[in-house]
């Protein structure tokens, strides 16, 4: 019997190259800089990240966006799984209208703008709904990237062989208690290394919010920016937070994925 050998490519291995490719960048841009006569003021960027008052610690503007990031991404997150899953699981149904519509909602969302729809929801669904800055950008994360997710819980449903069908049928399972005992549990540890990177699209997307003025953290380093013109040392740091996340979350699913292949 042929073995089976699986290679990982080791995200510390991406880590390095893209700190080295930053490091390229501000080299370069301190070269431009230089002859613009532009001067680093890195010693004013810790103040909005921490600031020490009165023996306390005070959470800075940049922090602020960062929690707020976090916030939206993380209700976004929850229904977006809800979204997808419940698409995913419409689409294998018998239903052939449930079929049709969730064609229509998939081709509709993937093929416009991120951008687009949640100037949408902000100015036509948010108003018709009852929904403010932040229920109409978390509608318009949800959908969009519940679109992606459900593509990919589709592919990992549909990789199972249907001898696991089978055997849940034999025991007299029904469709909920295959789809949760049997199923489901399989699919999760095919389809981690792409939910993974789906959850980092979606921190990454969620700059997009900043355009109907909600306080993440790409918009206080944008307002920060513009009222201290410290433009590339606020860019710059806004930049290693988002590194700092997506880093961690595929150092996390490096390893999830390495366990789960072990077990399996």
């Amino acid at each position: 019997m042929r073995q089976r050998v699986f290679l990982f490519r080791h995200p510390w291995i991406d880590i390095v190259e893209y700190v080295a490719l930053i490091a390229l960048i501000i080299w370069l841009m301190s070269m431009s800089t230089a002859r613009l006569g532009y001067y680093w003021q890195w010693f004013r960027v810790p103040r909005y990240l921490f600031q020490i008052k009165d023996g306390r610690l005070i959470v800075g503007k940049l922090i602020q966006g960062l929690l707020f990031t976090f916030r939206i991404s993380g209700v976004s997150l929850l229904l977006a799984f809800t979204v997808g899953l419940t698409t995913a699981l419409v689409r294998l149904s018998g239903s052939f209208m449930g079929r049709i519509l969730s064609r229509v909602y998939l081709e509709t969302i993937r093929n416009t703008p991120l951008i687009v729809q949640i100037y949408l929801m902000y100015f036509v669904i948010g108003p018709i709904l009852g929904l403010g800055r932040f229920g109409s950008a978390v509608l318009a994360l949800t959908l969009f990237e519940g679109a992606y997710l459900s593509e990919i819980f589709r592919a990992g449903i549909t990789s199972l062989h249907k001898g696991q069908w089978e055997a849940a049928h034999s025991l007299g399972l029904s469709g909920f208690y295959t789809y949760r005992d049997v199923i489901l549990p399989q699919a999760i540890r095919r389809i981690l290394p792409p939910l993974t990177g789906q959850v980092i699209t979606l921190i990454k997307n969620s700059a997009l919010v900043s355009i109907v003025s909600l306080s993440d953290l790409a918009q206080n380093a944008k307002i920060i920016a513009a009222d201290t013109f410290l433009t590339f040392e606020i860019w710059f740091t806004a930049a290693a937070i988002y590194l700092v996340i997506t880093v961690a979350l595929s150092t996390l699913a490096y390893y999830l994925e390495k366990r789960f292949t072990i077990l399996t």
